[in-house]
């Protein structure tokens, strides 16, 4: 895969974390996914269309989510309830919002869905295209997520 589309959705990600929710973020190694099983308890899911089709999906670990939004909004979050995950499908389209400006920047012009949230343990991450898995793991002092990024061939 590309890795001039893969990068800007690293350096939305540090950046929408950060930004909006006042954590420190380190990216880990990509690497290639070869299952279907998320890394984590919720998922934030977007197809994108443009030149290649693709998706992108951010899956949190509970402790991490609950941080990130107790931070956002400014009050203790104890359980995944109906407004995180509202909250996880809005970091997902500022994340892929992001992405998509820097990539437009070098002449790479994606649009997006708009993002569905799949949660509960073990659940499964279905991506729109059969290419490569490339999934990204990101580490903070509140628990860990993964992005995964996919484009098809």
């Amino acid at each position: 895969m590309d890795v001039t589309l893969v990068n800007p959705f690293i350096n939305a990600t540090i950046n929408v974390l950060e930004t909006m929710a006042f954590i420190e973020v380190t990216a880990g190694k990509p690497y290639l996914k070869t299952d279907l099983v998320a890394i984590g308890d919720i998922t934030g899911l977007m197809g994108l269309t443009g030149v290649a089709n693709g998706t992108v999906a951010v899956t949190f670990q509970s402790e991490c989510i609950l941080a990130v939004v107790s931070n956002m909004f400014g009050e203790k979050m104890d359980e995944i309830n109906s407004e995180i995950i509202d909250a996880v499908g809005e970091l997902t389209n500022m994340i892929s919002g992001q992405a998509r400006r820097e990539l437009e920047e070098i002449g790479r012009s994606f649009k997006a869905a708009i993002p569905s949230v799949v949660s509960g343990p073990k659940h499964s991450i279905t991506h729109y295209t059969d290419g490569p898995r490339i999934a990204i793991p990101f580490y903070t002092s509140s628990g860990d997520f993964t992005i995964e990024v996919c484009f098809e061939k």
